[in-house]
């Protein structure tokens, strides 16, 4: 399920002892995230409107989301909806299958009459 809609606020937060990412388009979504039962509530602004899977990206490099905690959602996160490495991977081998090898003409023996002795 690809889309191309995009977020200004992501993070993480957990629900039953589990944490997950998170996306927004407004920091006031702290609110029914804690209405909802959620601790550990962390969610930051982006610099711009990014896709889920580069904002996933950037926030892992984020000192507020070094913990191990974060840093399991956020790669579970990735690991199921990153999809563009896999697709280029994919690409890269198809094209080296379809290459076909350059032929190469094999000499041919020159054949002379006084060799028509069997062999």
């Amino acid at each position: 399920m690809a889309t191309n809609k995009t977020f200004t606020v992501a993070g993480v937060s957990k629900l039953n002892g589990d944490y997950k990412i998170r996306f927004a388009n407004d920091v006031m979504r702290v609110k029914n995230l804690a209405k909802s039962g959620h601790e550990d509530i962390r969610l930051v602004e982006l610099a711009e409107a990014m896709l889920k899977t580069d904002a996933a990206k950037f926030i892992a490099t984020l000192p507020e989301f070094s913990d191990a905690d974060a840093q399991t959602a956020i790669a579970e996160y990735l690991t199921k909806h990153d999809k563009q490495p896999k697709v280029e991977v994919k690409k890269a081998v198809k094209a080296a299958v379809t290459k076909k090898p350059a032929k190469v003409a094999a000499p041919k023996a020159k054949v002379t009459e006084d060799e028509d002795a069997p062999f």
